[in-house]
C-alpha cells in the first residue's frame, strides 16, 4: 500500500487544469521513480501469473497507452503493481498535438474527454527514454512487461500512414515485449479509416512482413496488437476479426501469437454524458461510460476469433468488478487509464485481486 493515499492528492489535482495536473503527476513520478520515495505511490503487486501471446505476465492488469506518451516514467509506473505497462503513442517526428485546452473532466460520470492528438517528442526521444528504464534489471525483481504503442504523424497523408507505422515499428521492435498499432484514436484526422477492410488488410500485411524481417534480424519474434475503437458495428468488428485471423493464425487455424487485439480506445458517443459540462467538447470520451460498449466489442471479437486469440480489454474500468466484467466478456488481460486518474494506484491492486479471485 502506498504511504501517501491518493484520496489526499486528488482534490489538489482536480482543482487544476486537467492537462497541467497530468503533466505535474508525470513530472513527480519521473523524479521519484529511481529513489526510495516510490513508496509514496507504489503498490505491492498481486501475483496472478498468466501467459498472453507468448508473454509471461505477473498479473492480468496493465496500464493503457496515453498516460506516458514519451516513456519517461516506465519504472515509476512499474512500481504501481502492473503486470504490463504500455507507453506512447509515439510518432516518427515530434508533434505538438491539437490546440489547448484539449482535456476535460466529467467527474459525475468518472470520465474524461481528450483531443490531445498524439502529442509527443518523437521516436528518437522516446527510444532514448525507453533505454534508460531499469525495470528489466534483475535486482529490481519486477517482471513487468512493456508495450510500445505506435502511430502516424498528423501531417502524414492517410495514404502514406503505413510508412509511419513501419518507421516506428523498426525503431521500437528491439525494446518491446509487444507493439501496439494504434489505428483508433479519434483525434488524428482519418485515422479510424484504417480499420476498414482493404486499408486494414494492407496495413496489417505490411506490418506482418516487416515484423518477420525484424524477427530474423533481432532473433526474437514479438507480438503485435491492433488497437480498435468502441464505435464499431457488428459487421465492422467481423471484418477486423477476419483480417486478424488471416495473419494471426497458423495453417490449422490456431493462434500463432503473431497478432492480438486491444479493445478499445475512446468513444465519440456522448449518449451517457449528454447535458453535462464539457460533454459537447470534441475528442474521445473515456472512463465509466465506455464500459458497456467496450465489453460489447470484446464479446463479439471473442465469438469471432475463438479461444486462444489474444485480447486485451480496456475501457471504463473503475473497480475490481469492472475489471472482472472485461474478463467475463472475453478479454485475457485488462488495461486501465482513466480509472487511475479517478481512483489512484490502489485500483491496480483492486482489479488484479478481483480477477485473481473470480470464480
Amino acid at each position: 500500500m502506498s504511504l501517501f493515499p491518493y484520496a489526499l492528492a486528488r482534490p489538489l489535482l482536480f482543482n487544476m487544469d486537467p492537462e497541467k495536473a497530468h503533466e505535474l503527476t508525470l513530472e513527480g513520478i519521473a523524479r521519484l521513480q529511481h529513489s526510495p520515495l516510490t513508496c509514496l505511490y507504489g503498490e505491492s503487486r498481486v501475483e496472478d501469473p498468466v501467459t498472453l501471446a507468448g508473454i509471461n505476465l505477473a498479473n492480468r492488469v496493465g496500464l493503457a497507452a496515453g498516460l506516458d506518451k514519451n516513456a519517461r516514467c516506465i519504472d515509476g509506473l512499474a512500481a504501481m503493481g502492473f503486470g504490463l505497462v504500455e507507453v506512447g503513442t509515439v510518432t516518427p517526428k515530434a508533434q505538438a498535438g491539437n490546440p489547448k485546452p484539449r482535456m476535460f473532466r466529467l467527474p459525475t460520470q468518472q470520465a474524461l474527454i481528450n483531443r490531445l492528438g498524439f502529442n509527443n517528442d518523437g521516436l528518437n526521444a522516446f527510444l532514448n527514454n525507453v533505454q534508460k528504464a531499469r525495470f528489466r534489471d534483475q535486482r529490481m525483481n519486477t517482471p513487468m512487461r512493456l508495450g510500445l504503442n505506435i502511430g502516424k504523424n498528423a501531417a502524414t497523408p492517410i495514404e502514406r500512414a503505413t510508412d509511419d507505422y513501419l518507421i516506428c515499428l523498426e525503431g521500437v521492435y528491439p525494446h518491446a515485449d509487444y507493439v501496439t498499432v494504434n489505428i483508433s484514436s479519434p483525434n488524428t484526422q482519418n485515422l479510424r479509416s484504417l480499420q476498414s477492410d482493404a486499408a486494414l488488410d494492407a496495413l496489417v500485411g505490411a506490418v506482418a512482413e516487416r515484423r518477420e524481417q525484424l524477427a530474423q534480424h533481432t532473433g526474437k519474434r514479438i507480438p503485435v496488437f491492433i488497437k480498435i475503437a468502441p464505435d464499431l458495428d457488428t459487421a465492422q468488428i467481423d471484418v477486423i476479426a477476419t483480417t486478424l485471423l488471416r495473419y494471426g493464425c497458423d495453417s490449422e487455424g490456431k493462434p500463432n501469437q503473431a497478432f492480438g487485439v486491444i479493445a478499445t480506445n475512446t468513444t465519440l458517443s456522448r449518449e451517457a454524458v449528454t447535458g453535462l459540462p464539457h460533454a459537447s467538447e470534441a475528442g474521445g470520451l473515456s472512463g465509466s461510460p465506455v464500459l458497456v460498449s467496450s465489453n460489447r466489442v470484446i464479446a463479439r471479437l471473442r465469438e469471432q476469433l475463438g479461444a486462444g486469440f489474444p485480447i486485451i480489454g480496456v475501457g471504463g474500468i473503475l473497480s475490481g468488478a469492472d475489471a472482472v466484467s472485461k474478463i467475463r466478456a472475453g478479454a485475457d488481460v485488462v488495461q486501465i487509464y482513466t480509472g487511475l486518474i479517478y481512483k489512484g494506484p490502489a485500483l491496480v491492486r483492486e482489479a488484479a485481486q478481483a480477477i485473481k479471485q473470480m470464480a
